[in-house]
């Protein structure tokens, strides 16, 4: 018997398993590296939203009245708070499923393409779950923090100098907080795209192979080949 072999005894799932479960950290990890630092060359959703972002900071210092960018801002961080609570809904709900895991997992079991696992494996499959959107809503509480900073920052704006030059290292803090937000946000929502490819592992490890698959496709063609980065790119 191999290292692995004895590894893989010593674990309530198969191999199977194992390389559903590995291919989804793996594809997630990678993925992630490459849409928001390894890709900076190429045309992205995140770097193109960064560029309007600080044309907007531009425009904020130049106006005396910031009601229309205080709003933004509102805007921007109400988006954070809805998904911070919903996933913490969510997380209340998986909590609360690991007490019935034995009856839901005979559920499972029953339908279509449904699997018959250990309880250790369905607790498991649980707590996969857990851990994502414990990550997706650090993700998203932070950046409704950062998103507070900002607004403290556009307040603390001094009034419109003659030279905009004067004002180039706070445009920079303020653009620079914001895009920090922005991709906290982003990688929240990837922890959504990926929790829907996790949950499959439910029914099948080949089926949660297939999901992650088609969430890295997904996520590629949106953020990389969409109409709308078209229409962001265009000068």
């Amino acid at each position: 018997m191999t290292l692995l072999d004895r590894i893989l005894a010593m674990l309530p799932f198969t191999w199977l398993d194992a390389v559903a479960l590995a291919l989804l950290l793996a594809l997630w990890a990678g993925y992630q590296w490459y849409a928001d630092y390894g890709a900076a060359a190429r045309p992205r959703l995140g770097g193109e939203m960064e560029r309007f972002v600080r044309g907007w900071i531009e425009r904020m210092v130049e106006r005396d009245n910031r009601m229309v960018d205080v709003n933004v801002l509102r805007n921007l961080m109400r988006s954070s708070q809805f998904f911070a609570s919903t996933t913490m809904l969510i997380l209340g709900a998986l909590v609360a499923l690991m007490g019935y895991a034995e009856r839901a997992a005979s559920v499972v079991a029953e339908l279509p393409f449904g699997q018959q696992v250990s309880i250790r494996l369905w607790e498991l499959k649980i707590l996969v779950l857990l851990l994502i959107f414990v990550y997706g809503f650090f993700k998203f509480s932070w950046s409704l923090r950062q998103f507070g900073f900002c607004s403290i920052l556009v307040g603390a704006a001094r009034k419109t100098p003659k030279d905009l030059s004067e004002y180039a290292v706070d445009i920079d803090r303020i653009a620079v907080i914001l895009s920090f937000a922005n991709r906290n946000f982003n990688q929240g929502l990837r922890a959504y795209y990926f929790g829907v490819a996790a949950l499959s592992w439910f029914l099948h490890p080949v089926l949660m192979i297939a999901v992650t698959l088609g969430v890295v496709y997904v996520l590629h063609q949106r953020e990389f080949r969409s109409r709308t980065l078209d229409l962001l790119a265009r000068n």
